[in-house]
């Protein structure tokens, strides 16, 4: 009895350990949030790596396929690659598919990152070296990398002994200005040193410099950039190209990101989202109809309990990111839902012009979204509720217990922030699941997590989950 009532209570703290990590995973990015500072993010979250490295490493592995976000990602990389000899023989063959898979998943410019970082932290194993071997290699504009990414390229390729074909080599190592290139794009780069016209035709990120060096007015550089730009780039740069530089810089809002459209639309100025609200209303339904084809989620009857308080306006490196993944998940839970209604917890008329003002009220709206009759309540918020203090955790002890202990109502909290102290999103109390989101798009991945999180799954059916994600992602990837 006493060795059956260990194994449950090894099992139970290894479940609330990768539960906890996988959350962490899911929202924190080492950048500052209103609460706590970018030092206490990363010092937690790097311990939070080591400890799930050393004491579950398959499973700690297998996350790299929970659909985290970029940044965990890349730390979970360089973990791995650092301690390949650590890695039980069983396990190295997933181990290296995943790597490698995750690796390509990743944008290029924090892949490339993490090639660099392998020089930096001298991890130069033989796998390391295969893996950005197999990088490089695949790559499928190798000219534009030797351009655009030029410093970390050249970082991998002498850390892990690559060889490169043709011009890139002398390029990127024997001094582009002693030579002329008959590949077109490292021609433009080395001439764009000598003559502004040429680097108009280079990528945004590498003209930006030149353009500096050359004088160039902003204003000038960016009007004629702007047939140049990625759509990323755009979006990032629309808001303040108008107001320093007067420059206009057109957007196809019907292809931007849900939650990146709806930070973009929060950035605006009331009056300009009120003029312009029917179309960022359509473009945001257009970017929900992409998010569910690729994820699809059916829901019944769905209340949201959104926190648009001020503590959402977020911090200097994350300005409105809670509130605008509050509006992206307005949106997604909407088209979604069969039924749908949404409880802010400062109420507005219109989502599409709401701030962040006031207290964290989430217990009145609960009250409301239940006295609705939802069958299932999202409450999406950093955790401070403070409108009173805790109202939330009592209310829900006392409706699971009192009111609701068949559970026919499901109440689930999205956290869109990590706190560092607790090495996790802030819950709402043991009566309420907490899930850690990065955008409004994760959210029909952690819908499907948040029974791990809820406490009722065994840890064998979380082990089942995580091997399934990676079965999927590796036939994705074949």
């Amino acid at each position: 009895m006493k060795d059956a009532a260990a194994i449950a209570r090894a099992e139970q703290v290894a479940r609330e350990d990768l539960v906890m990590f996988v959350n962490a995973c899911f929202s924190c990015t080492g950048q500052r949030e209103f609460y706590n500072d970018a030092r206490g993010q990363a010092v937690s979250i790097e311990f939070l790596h080591e400890y799930i490295l050393g004491n579950y490493r398959r499973l700690y592995t297998r996350t790299l396929a929970a659909g985290i976000n970029h940044f965990n990602q890349a730390l979970i990389l360089l973990n791995l690659l650092a301690t390949g000899r650590q890695t039980p023989p069983g396990d190295r063959r997933e181990e290296g598919a995943l790597i490698a898979a995750a690796l390509r998943a990743l944008p290029p410019q924090r892949a490339f990152r993490v090639l660099e970082l392998l020089r930096s932290r001298r991890i130069n194993n033989r796998r390391a070296r295969a893996i950005a071997r197999e990088y490089v290699a695949g790559r499928p504009d190798p000219d534009f990398d030797a351009v655009k990414y030029r410093s970390k390229l050249r970082s991998a390729v002498v850390h892990a002994h690559l060889k490169l074909e043709g011009e890139r080599g002398p390029f990127l190592f024997h001094g582009w200005r002693k030579r002329v290139y008959t590949r077109p794009l490292l021609e433009k780069f080395r001439q764009a040193h000598y003559a502004q016209e040429a680097l108009f035709e280079l990528p945004f990120t590498i003209a930006e410099g030149l353009a500096r060096k050359h004088g160039i007015p902003r204003s000038v550089f960016l009007a004629r950039i702007e047939p140049r730009l990625t759509q990323a780039e755009r979006l990032r740069l629309q808001g303040a190209a108008e107001r320093a530089d007067g420059v206009e810089i057109s957007l196809e809002l019907g292809r931007a990101p849900l939650t990146k459209l709806a930070l973009y639309a929060l950035s605006l100025a009331p009056q300009a989202r009120q003029e312009r609200r029917a179309e960022l209303h359509a473009a945001l339904e257009q970017a929900v109809a992409r998010t569910l084809r690729r994820a699809p989620v059916a829901l019944g009857r769905v209340a949201a309990v959104l926190d648009n308080s001020f503590s959402s306006s977020g911090s200097s490196e994350k300005r409105r990111r809670p509130l605008g993944v509050a509006l992206a998940a307005h949106y997604l839970l909407s088209a979604a839902a069969r039924e749908y209604r949404a409880f802010w917890t400062t109420p507005i008329e219109d989502p599409l012009l709401g701030v962040a003002r006031g207290q964290t009220d989430l217990a009145t709206r609960l009250l409301d979204a239940l006295e609705w009759g939802a069958e299932l309540v999202i409450v999406v918020s950093d955790g401070y509720d403070n409108g009173p203090p805790n109202a939330l955790v009592e209310l829900t002890r006392v409706f699971r217990t009192k009111l609701d202990p068949e559970r026919r109502t499901s109440i689930i909290h999205a956290n869109p922030v990590f706190d560092s102290e607790l090495f996790a999103p802030r819950g709402l109390g043991a009566a309420v699941p907490t899930v850690g989101v990065r955008d409004a798009e994760d959210l029909p991945t952690v819908l499907g997590f948040a029974r791990f999180a809820e406490g009722a799954a065994p840890l064998s059916e979380l082990e089942d989950y995580l091997a399934a994600r990676v079965r999927r992602m590796l036939e994705e990837e074949a």
